[in-house]
C-alpha cells in the first residue's frame, strides 16, 4: 500500500518558504514513516495550501489564515490514522 504524501503551496512573493518548510518539519517530526514525501511547491498570489493525497485539507483564504502546528497534524492524524495519538497535541 502507498503511503500518502503532503504538498505544500506556498506564495514565495510573500516570502512564505520558512513558515512552510517549518511545517514540513514539523509533519516529518511526527509521521516520518509513515508519508511518503512532503513537498514543498513555490507559487505565487499569496496562495498558501495544504493538501493530504491530492484532497484540500487547508488553504489560508478559505480558513482564515495559516494552521498552528497542532492543528495541522491533527488534519493529517485523521486521515493517516484517525486512532493515533498524538500526546499532548491531543489534550489541549
Amino acid at each position: 500500500m502507498a503511503k500518502p504524501r503532503v504538498t505544500i503551496t506556498y506564495c514565495y512573493q510573500c516570502q512564505w518558504l520558512l513558515r512552510a518548510s517549518w511545517m514540513a518539519q514539523e509533519l516529518l517530526s511526527t509521521f516520518a514513516a509513515d508519508l511518503d514525501v512532503v513537498m514543498l511547491v513555490p507559487g505565487t498570489g499569496g496562495v498558501f495550501r495544504i493538501e493530504y493525497d491530492g484532497e484540500l485539507i487547508w488553504e489560508r483564504k478559505r480558513d482564515g489564515g495559516f494552521p498552528d502546528a497542532a492543528a495541522l497534524k491533527r488534519l493529517v492524524r485523521d486521515r493517516l490514522d484517525p486512532e493515533r495519538g498524538l500526546g499532548h497535541i491531543d489534550r489541549g
